[in-house]
């Protein structure tokens, strides 16, 4: 079975989906549709800006979006998915491909999810962290016992967790993990503490935007971040994609239960290959591939 997986923040670069625009008329007339839509021209900052431009939450969130997107929509007949996945923001992309959402109604989403992050982020000096080389439950006993926010945010594969939280909690949470024998624990140039309770603000604004847009049931399932099994209920879609902002984001989790319910490929459609490393981390027999574009 063909598992399609998204990227989320962090897989951007600079000139992403410049060769898709210059390739394919369809995703020169998508690109021109979201500049209008965003009412500014991500496509110049995407394919000539500086990585400082690009790194800003309100472009990097509907860029790496768009790519993701784009890219299945000019895979055309090619793109068949028996099932879907996206890490964090990459499950918005999962949803447009798997046609639950549509595209403008996608990005009006993702644009508003990035502009919300960045409010909440600036209510409080928060943070997130890597932590390598720990069990999940060491990572989790010392989140629950350092004073302060401080969760675990991303499971990514095994022995590879990051933490989020108000920025005092994350130093003293980093100093206990490498006490407790993590091989690092780092703290990341994020400007945020996504996927905790101090996202609570952003949740509530992106739900009422998520409850008032109109969701198809799906083509496939899609394995959300909150749940990590098969969903195809446009509804409990709905409601996990609101949890998601303040609730962990269990990769690891999802791609095992992708496996067990019968995943064979797993290609990643977006900038990057960081979700293939992942997967061949949580099962080094899993099969992976990016998506081919003939001349």
């Amino acid at each position: 079975m063909n598992a399609y997986i998204f990227p989320g923040q962090g897989a951007q670069f600079v000139g992403m989906g410049l060769d898709l625009y210059e390739k394919f008329p369809l995703a020169q007339e998508l690109f021109e549709r979201a500049n209008e839509i965003l009412g500014f021209s991500i496509t110049d900052i995407m394919f000539e800006g500086t990585p400082e431009d690009l790194k800003q939450t309100k472009v990097t969130q509907p860029a790496i979006f768009l790519h993701s997107v784009i890219m299945s929509k000019v895979m055309g007949e090619s793109f068949k998915p028996d099932m879907v996945a996206g890490h964090s923001l990459g499950e918005f992309s999962a949803l447009v491909a798997n046609g639950t959402l549509n595209f403008e109604d996608g990005l009006k989403l993702v644009s508003q999810r990035a502009l919300a992050m960045q409010k909440a982020c600036e209510l409080q000096p928060s943070t997130m962290a890597a932590v390598l080389g720990l069990e999940d439950a060491i990572v989790e006993k010392i989140c629950g016992e350092t004073e302060g926010v401080v969760v675990a945010a991303n499971y990514n594969c095994p022995g590879q967790l990051v933490i989020s939280g108000d920025v005092e909690a994350i130093n003293k949470a980093c100093e206990s993990m490498k006490e407790a024998g993590a091989r690092r624990a780092l703290v990341l140039p994020v400007g945020g503490a996504f996927h905790s309770p101090l996202m609570e603000p952003a949740r509530e604004e992106l739900a009422t935007a998520i409850e008032n847009t109109h969701f198809n049931e799906p083509l496939c399932p899609i394995y959300q971040n909150v749940s990590t099994v098969a969903v195809s209920d446009s509804n409990t879609i709905k409601s996990n994609l609101i949890s998601q902002l303040t609730a962990p984001v269990k990769w690891t989790q999802s791609v095992q239960q992708m496996i067990k319910d019968g995943a064979t490929l797993f290609t990643e459609v977006g900038p990057g290959k960081v979700l293939q490393g992942l997967v061949k981390k949580i099962e080094r027999s899993a099969e992976t591939t990016s998506p081919v574009f003939n001349d």
